[in-house]
């Protein structure tokens, strides 16, 4: 099993910057992606950014160049640096691990925390 709790939401002014932060708690074996989704109201869940257990990254076109994730492995945290936030990075950010389960993969979600943008 695998427990995630995000910190740092909030509400910021557009241009301004955030930091999301998971800390994971539980099996650490055979973890195959860290990453963050988010979901704005009446959208679907969208992933963000993501990192593979080889430390290649992946993240969504709309905010490449803006977001860095980021991990520590002795902390077993994953962060998210924003910057240049814009109003419509608004949603629920939420934080996801994939962990290979026998022959299946399995996700784990934390409970998300909201992020706003607004002047």
């Amino acid at each position: 099993q695998v427990q995630l709790v995000e910190s740092g939401g909030g509400l910021v002014q557009p241009g301004e910057s955030l930091t999301l932060s998971c800390a994971s708690s539980g099996s650490t074996l055979n973890i195959v992606s860290r990453g963050w989704y988010r979901q704005a109201p009446g959208k679907q869940r969208e992933l963000v950014a993501n990192i593979l257990s080889g430390g290649s990254t992946n993240y969504a076109d709309s905010v490449k160049g803006r977001f860095t994730i980021s991990r520590d492995n002795a902390k077993n945290t994953v962060n998210l640096q924003m910057v240049s936030l814009k109003s419509e990075d608004t949603a629920v950010y939420y934080c996801n691990t994939v962990r290979l389960s026998g022959t299946q993969l399995r996700n784990y979600w934390g409970q998300g925390t909201q992020v706003t943008v607004s002047s």
